[in-house]
């Protein structure tokens, strides 16, 4: 648990913020583009879910790693060494061209990725400092929603075909790895003898925080993969479809500042609850303004809730915890994300194909609202032990 006092350091946050948004617009790409290629060579949506789950598979199955290779090696080395393989990992979809080879490379690069986000994150919330950790939280997680969204929206203008798309997303990923260097190379808390046994530890002492990432990754997952396809279904052009994406990235870019000042001014579990609610609400709305102007907004306000989950959840664990158990709590959260996100892209496709497309949106939307209903519950079982 926390026991010290943290105050902000720009030195080390802005490259790191720098660093991750860069990365950020070549994944953006990469889920849209790929979703996008299958489903133009008749892949059926169940497979493209599968296609998309080796990548939380990789996140799932290296994440327990990290501690202790970033122990050893420092954090800002092994990123950057995630980052090259990466970009050679992109490069690579583009030479070896079939949906064979396309399961093992999702593979490694959730191995990568997963790299990539943990050590940003736990830079983030440690650089930070305690006093605007929501709003700067917050922050980062606009900044690389947009890029999120600029890279899919990429796809609209430059299209599937080609090596064009795969050579953009490498040139990114290597534009990302200059900021690293200007990152301390400090050294990570030595976890060689416990990283696995550190993340169980950790979730068993914040099982609320689990749950929230759990949840927020299935949407995550479902709706990168399956968007723009979704919108395909409803009579949308590609362009249009990956537009979709962009549109619900939109309202994290924009609207997540607002949700961190309140984590700094409101109980954590309160401003999770809010956005639960409101991320089931939109969710359902989304069928019945499907293919109209009311889509846009819908779609905008559904990455405003569903995303601000993530951007608390991260704001609590930094304001909880501190040194290895911040690393092996960003590591139970990439675990969690592996977890979710392989769920979600699987079930997802699954109930787009046995209940029709809207089959998406109204499971996701059950999801949220379970979600709603733990926090309301969790909340009622912490005011009767206070009383």
């Amino acid at each position: 648990m926390k026991t010290t006092t943290q105050s902000l350091d720009l030195k080390n946050l802005v490259p790191a913020c720098a660093g991750i948004t860069v990365f950020g617009l070549s994944f953006g790409m990469t889920f849209p583009l790929l979703s996008l290629i299958l489903e133009s060579r008749g892949i059926p949506e169940s497979v493209i879910g599968i296609n998309a789950a080796m990548m939380p598979i990789g996140i799932l199955v290296f994440s327990p790693m990290i501690p202790a290779i970033s122990g050893r090696m420092g954090s800002r080395n092994m990123a950057i060494f995630a980052a090259l393989i990466t970009a050679l990992i992109m490069l690579s979809y583009y030479v070896f061209d079939s949906l064979k080879a396309w399961f093992l490379l999702r593979l490694f690069q959730g191995m990568m990725i997963s790299t990539l986000f943990v050590l940003s994150e736990v830079w983030i919330v440690r650089y930070a400092g305690d006093k605007h950790r929501g709003k700067v939280v917050a922050i980062y997680g606009s900044i690389l929603s947009l890029s999120f969204g600029t890279g899919s929206a990429l796809i609209s203008w430059i299209g599937i075909e080609g090596w064009l798309p795969f050579a953009m997303g490498a040139t990114m990923l290597l534009a990302g790895v200059f900021p690293l260097f200007m990152i301390n190379n400090e050294r990570t808390e030595k976890l060689q003898e416990q990283s696995i046994f550190g993340i169980i530890e950790f979730s068993q002492k914040a099982p609320l925080l689990i749950g929230c990432v759990l949840v927020f990754s299935l949407f995550d997952a479902a709706t990168l993969s399956l968007l723009p396809v979704y919108g395909i279904r409803y009579g949308l052009d590609i362009s249009t479809s990956a537009l979709t994406l962009t549109a619900m990235i939109l309202g994290n870019t924009v609207f997540q500042f607002p949700i961190g000042y309140l984590a700094d001014k409101f109980p954590h579990r309160l401003i999770l609850t809010g956005c639960a609610v409101m991320a089931t609400v939109m969710l359902m709305l989304l069928p019945f303004t499907m293919a109209t102007i009311l889509m846009w907004p819908v779609l905008i306000l559904i990455g405003t809730f569903s995303y601000g989950i993530y951007t608390v959840s991260l704001a609590m664990l930094g304001s909880r915890f501190e040194g290895r158990e911040l690393v092996n709590g960003a590591s139970a959260f990439a675990s969690s994300w592996g977890v979710g996100a392989l769920v979600g892209a699987m079930s997802g496709g699954w109930v787009m194909i046995h209940f029709g497309p809207d089959g998406l949106p109204f499971h996701l939307a059950l999801a949220y609202c379970l979600l709603a209903v733990s926090l309301c519950y969790r909340s009622f079982l912490l005011m009767r032990s206070c009383r």
